[in-house]
């Protein structure tokens, strides 16, 4: 056992230690924070023009200061850029983190002094956690690859600017930077495929043992080194023994990653944002996501189905329930006032404050007023995914077809199969049965014959790579939006439809 592990262990114990303190008491934690978020913006130029020393309460708060996008916050971020100081938050930010919105372009979130600690902390304590659970911390002796953006930073400003992934990596404590891969000339390459290809040559000849990135980019890593060796990750790294993942909800690609790599392999969720670091996997059989209820960030919650609303309720920790989607609203460190993430979540448990993700407030499909969300589709997927066993899938995407050249409208769900079900038919059956039992307004619509049963387009090998290419979004933090209530993406995606027939 190398120095690294066996350091861990106390420091696991005293970081669980402190964490246990704030876990039980979130309602008053998230009072103080708060409390000390607005004393503290008091004198910025947005906590004079909303009253903050006039504000003593969360009603206060709300009477004061409405929800916003990365639009309504986009005029003071564009002050900061212009050299102002004091405008969101006291000081200038450290860094801007850069990340691609689906209506407001490319955006800019503040780092500051005080919320770069959210991001380092909340990565090192999932691992930490993970280590004092199951008492295994000979991870940290070998090798660490992290699939990440480039860490070579430009300006925005006066202001440093990367993506958020390469910020951070500038950040990674110095007892693991020995044990880092890639090596930082080749995390600095652009270019994803290339970039993989060089990960690959320096990583095949070391001790890899945590392995750690967003599935669909981890596979694509390990459908390389297959094509390179002809052999499953598990023989290339055999003391691979941790998968840490975030960014998409991993059921859709455990069966393929499991196949890749050839067996089971313990994982730790993550749920990073530009925005701050909410949330990771405390307990390893558990798979809620404990909520960062101490780390800079005042969180509110409102009810999907008020979000959209003249007057969304906007609720705090205490006044949350369980199987309640919610919008996550943040306001934080790093200058964030009401801000809407753009996530969905459900509060699995009260005590301690634990959520999955479910999806994105504005990704859904509702052509109809079916109104299905990310999570459902997922669900609809990998039930039946369990009764084909034959079948694994690399992607897929949903959205509504209106005019269908014959019948009635319908949902197409657009399919990147690693293996194809003996009957496709069967499997739209299923999945579509399984989607009527999840959302009760799909069924209504298709019992009352004015949607038809969902149709699968298959598509062939790398289609959704090949689209995200096409995007310039191919690699590091960047998603495939699970479904979507127009057809922008379905028509870049028909020309890589599989012929069946």
């Amino acid at each position: 056992m190398g120095i690294r592990s066996i350091l861990s262990k106390p420091f696991a114990s005293w970081v669980v230690g402190r964490q246990r303190k704030w876990m039980q008491q979130g309602g008053a934690v998230q009072k103080k924070v708060f409390k000390s978020l607005i004393e503290q913006a008091g004198d910025t130029e947005f906590g004079r023009i909303h009253g903050f020393h006039r504000i003593k309460s969360h009603q206060d708060y709300i009477s004061s200061v409405p929800i916003a996008d990365y639009e309504g916050l986009k005029s003071y971020v564009e002050r900061i850029i212009e050299g102002e100081q004091n405008v969101l938050w006291p000081g200038r930010p450290i860094y801007f983190s850069k990340t691609s919105g689906t209506t407001s372009g490319t955006k800019y979130i503040p780092i500051t002094g005080h919320s770069i600690s959210n991001h380092i902390n909340g990565a090192r304590d999932a691992l930490l956690n993970y280590v004092f659970h199951t008492g295994k911390s000979q991870f940290l002796d070998g090798k660490l690859i992290f699939l990440s953006g480039s860490p070579e930073l430009d300006h925005k400003g006066t202001v440093p600017m990367g993506r958020l992934s390469g910020i951070v990596n500038h950040h990674v404590p110095g007892y693991l930077r020995s044990n880092q891969m890639p090596s930082y000339q080749t995390n600095c390459i652009e270019d994803w495929e290339e970039k993989v290809d060089r990960i690959i040559e320096e990583t095949l000849p070391q001790n890899m043992t945590l392995i750690s990135g967003i599935p669909p980019w981890v596979q694509m890593y390990f459908d390389k080194i297959h094509e390179k060796t002809g052999k499953s990750i598990i023989e290339i790294f055999p003391k691979f023994s941790l998968f840490v993942y975030g960014g998409v909800n991993f059921e859709p690609y455990r069966k393929k990653l499991y196949q890749s790599i050839g067996r089971k392999v313990p994982s730790i969720e993550t749920y990073p944002a530009s925005e701050g670091f909410i949330a990771f996997q405390d307990q390893p059989d558990d798979p809620g996501l404990l909520l960062l209820l101490n780390s800079g960030i005042f969180y509110e919650f409102i009810p999907t189905d008020t979000f959209f609303s003249e007057n969304p309720v906007r609720l705090t920790i205490d006044q949350v329930e369980t199987g309640v989607n919610y919008a996550v609203i943040i306001n934080s460190n790093a200058g964030l006032w009401g801000y809407s993430i753009g996530d969905t979540v459900k509060f699995v448990s009260l005590n301690p404050y634990r959520v999955l993700v479910t999806g994105r407030i504005k990704h859904f499909i509702s052509a109809f007023g079916e109104h299905v969300i990310g999570e459902e589709v997922e669900n609809a997927m990998n039930l039946t995914l369990s009764k084909f066993p034959e079948v694994s899938i690399t992607e897929f995407t949903v959205a509504p077809q209106v005019t269908p050249e014959s019948g009635l409208p319908l949902h197409q769900w657009f399919v990147e199969f690693d293996s194809l079900p003996n009957s496709l038919s069967d499997f739209e059956k299923e999945l579509n049965l399984q989607l009527q039992n999840l959302n009760s307004y799909y069924d209504d619509l298709i019992s009352g014959r004015i949607l038809r049963v969902l149709e699968i387009v298959p598509l062939s090998t790398n289609s959704f790579r090949n689209y995200m290419k096409s995007q310039g979004k191919l690699g590091g933090q960047n998603k495939v939006p699970r479904l979507s209530n127009d057809r922008n993406i379905a028509e870049q995606l028909l020309p890589y439809a599989l012929n069946t027939t």
